[in-house]
């Protein structure tokens, strides 16, 4: 509650004279207030401020544009690693075929024995009739088999380098005698030239 609240009302037909509100009293300047320089050290500050943020984000759209070439790259590698692991993969397991297999054993003078004899561990006998085969053996390993390998039509055989499975000379695909990669794809997919 307010103390103008509280005041005694006047009596009714009785005025009382308007009273005018107080007014500060106005005083002559002597002399002008002098200017406020503004504080140089925090204009120094913002600018500072504003560089190092527009200096740290070139800083990171730099870092950024480096990591995507380097990621670009890497899969650039990827790509051609896998490319020769799968060739060494496919080269392994012609060479462990059971076609590359019996040429080489071929090659080497090695038949295939209509009465087998096995060699029991446990007391080393020989179990099976022992004799040497005379006979020249129906299986044409070097020859053209029953399905072709592919894997290793132009694989040298150990025994006879210059032969391959299939009696073809080899030639050489690169001038270490590894086998050649494809080509990276450096421009997009190959396209054939038209006219």
């Amino acid at each position: 509650m307010s103390l103008d609240a509280l005041a005694p009302l006047p009596a009714p037909g009785v005025h009382s004279p308007p009273q005018e509100p107080s007014r500060p009293r106005l005083v002559p300047v002597e002399r002008t207030a002098r200017r406020r320089r503004p504080r140089l050290a925090y204009g120094i500050v913002a600018v500072l401020g504003a560089a190092a943020i527009v200096a740290a984000q070139m800083v990171i759209s730099i870092l950024t544009t480096q990591d995507s070439y380097a990621l670009a790259e890497l899969g650039s590698q990827q790509r051609q690693l896998s490319w020769e692991r799968q060739i060494l993969a496919d080269e392994v397991a012609g060479l462990s075929s059971p076609q590359y297999l019996a040429a080489n054993a071929s090659a080497l003078g090695m038949v295939i024995s209509e009465a087998p004899t096995f060699l029991r561990l446990s007391d080393g006998a020989l179990v099976g009739t022992s004799q040497a085969a005379s006979w020249q053996s129906s299986i044409d390993a070097v020859g053209r088999g029953a399905v072709a390998n592919a894997l290793i039509t132009d694989t040298p055989l150990v025994t006879d380098p210059a032969a391959t499975i299939e009696g073809v000379p080899v030639e050489i695909t690169s001038e270490d005698g590894a086998a050649t990669t494809p080509p990276p794809l450096t421009d997009g997919l190959p396209t054939p030239t038209t006219r």
